[in-house]
């Protein structure tokens, strides 16, 4: 584990008091719980965006998903990857 200092405001502060007693844990597990769950909408966000922009995409002939594996098997086989 390591340290970190944190500076707040009195109004973040209690905040983060109310949670702390909320959810009776430590100060750094909550700290560790609100990251963790930042940290995971982030992602859902980035996936989200990027499922849109695989959904925009014009693509006039799906290829077969067996057939495209096999493909990119034999590329990378060959490509010593």
């Amino acid at each position: 584990m390591t340290w970190l200092n944190v500076r707040l405001d009195l109004e973040h502060r209690r905040k983060l008091e109310a949670l702390i007693e909320e959810k009776g844990e430590p100060i750094s597990e909550v700290v560790r719980c609100l990251i963790n769950d930042a940290y995971e909408e982030i992602m859902r966000e980035r996936r989200i965006r990027a499922v849109e922009r695989i959904g925009s995409l014009e693509v006039e002939d799906v290829p077969d998903p067996e057939q495209l594996s096999r493909e990119l098997e034999a590329t990378y086989d060959r490509a010593g990857i």
